[in-house]
């Protein structure tokens, strides 16, 4: 399946031509063209923007924004307003992000190449770390930096070294950091991540308005244990909770409130016995963690009758919750077994990413078999009570062989208004 170019960029069709053969749009009822534009992806009514110049007024107008965003909020749990982001690794002047966009189905292809090319030298190998509106974050492995892309204004700077010094790609783990867009629908932002240092655990905190570090720490792990066993506290639904470290089923967590002034709660909590791993012989068990959920993926081993050897299939997936910051795992809901049949198919390895906004939770599972990528959206929205979700996600056509080289889910990337135009030689690629 091809890529679709981000819209904003050059296309061998003239503006001219496009907006002919818009003509027949143009003369709707202003309902009715309001009704068509809602139902466009962000690269699409930008494209749109970008050759009509009768409807460039429209979309951009604050009215047209908002009721964008309202539709988006309330389309649906899974693919709402969410896009699911991959980099596949290449040479930073042919960079790529491909965005899958749910209610359309298709891929789109977002290039960041001229973008990074200022703050990234050629020949640096580059790792997606994070997404938040129109900042995505990367990890620099050959200068050991970060790197942040922000689309709105089209720039790349490189951020200044955490208080761990320089970190290269392998130091980064998917769930022990978070890139939050603060204040929300703004190009600033706040990003965190969790790290035991020698078996204390700490959180950084990178603020984009002050170019700066912070850093928190807890004491030893009997009192921080022994405080959170008198009384454990609600969660503020703006606060952040990060892995730390886990292996498997033990994990150490940090919740990190809203307020300035409150620091952060370490504490690690246990799962229901059945949950815990594969000691007792209930199989194999895959543990994913983010924002405050846990997701275990069960899976069982097979014979692959294509190529004689075993594999592994997924036999069922189980959401665990939190019911107060400092508490044990607790069991929320299971995929139901007809959704799991679904994407039931082999594979040798497999992670995965869980990310939650707005009440409904996003976990996407990666995995590999002979050379070829499979990708598993599932999601769950706790207002609509507790319905399960599974957006087929298809093949773009580069996923064999694919190496893969960062995943994330960013349900803000929708609201980028407006994208700032490339220049008109700016020029976007087909499939790769």
């Amino acid at each position: 399946m091809a890529d679709h170019p981000l819209a904003g960029e050059h296309h061998p069709s003239p503006a001219s031509s496009a907006a002919t053969a818009l003509g027949p749009l143009l003369l709707l009822p202003s309902e009715l063209l309001h009704e068509i534009l809602l139902r466009l992806a962000v690269p699409e009514l930008l494209r749109v923007r970008s050759v009509a110049r009768p409807l460039s007024s429209l979309i951009s107008s604050p009215d047209f924004r908002r009721l964008y965003h309202l539709s988006s909020a309330s389309s649906g749990p899974g693919p709402a307003a969410a896009w699911l982001l991959l980099f596949k690794k290449l040479p930073p002047r042919d960079a790529a992000i491909r965005g899958f966009h749910g209610p359309s189905g298709r891929w789109f292809r977002i290039p960041v190449s001229a973008i990074l090319a200022p703050a990234v030298p050629p020949g640096e190998d580059l790792y997606f770390l994070a997404a938040s509106g129109s900042s995505f974050l990367f990890a620099a492995n050959g200068r050991r930096e970060l790197v942040v892309v922000d689309l709105t204004a089209r720039t790349a700077r490189r951020l200044p070294p955490s208080p761990l010094g320089p970190r290269g790609t392998s130091s980064w783990r998917r769930f022990g950091l978070k890139l939050v867009a603060d204040p929300p629908g703004s190009n600033r932002f706040r990003f965190l991540f969790a790290e035991l240092v020698n078996n204390t655990p700490f959180l950084f905190e990178y603020r984009s308005e002050t170019d700066t570090w912070q850093q928190s720490e807890t004491d030893t792990w009997q009192q921080s244990e022994s405080v959170l066993a008198e009384g454990n506290s609600p969660a503020s639904p703006d606060g952040t909770y990060l892995c730390a470290a886990h292996a498997g089923a033990d994990c150490v967590m940090v919740y990190s409130g809203p307020g300035a002034d409150e620091r952060p709660v370490f504490f690690r909590p246990r799962f229901p016995h059945a949950a815990a791993g594969a000691a007792a012989g209930h199989g194999d068990r895959l543990h994913v963690y983010g924002d405050g959920s846990a997701a275990v993926v069960r899976s069982a081993a097979v014979d692959d009758p294509t190529s004689r050897a075993r594999v592994k299939v997924v036999t069922g997936v189980e959401l665990y919750g939190f019911g107060a910051v400092g508490g044990d795992w607790e069991l929320v809901a299971s995929v139901p077994g007809e959704l799991v049949e679904g994407f039931r198919k082999p594979y040798a390895v497999m992670t995965g990413l869980l990310a939650e906004r707005e009440g409904v939770v996003r976990l996407v599972l990666i995995s590999n078999c002979r050379g070829a990528w499979d990708l598993v959206w599932l999601s769950y929205d706790r207002a609509r009570g507790g319905e399960w979700r599974w957006v087929p996600v298809p093949d773009w056509g580069g996923s064999k062989g694919l190496n893969m080289a960062g995943i994330a889910v960013s349900s803000t990337f929708s609201r980028l208004w407006p994208l700032a135009a490339p220049p008109a030689s700016s020029s976007c690629g087909g499939r790769q």
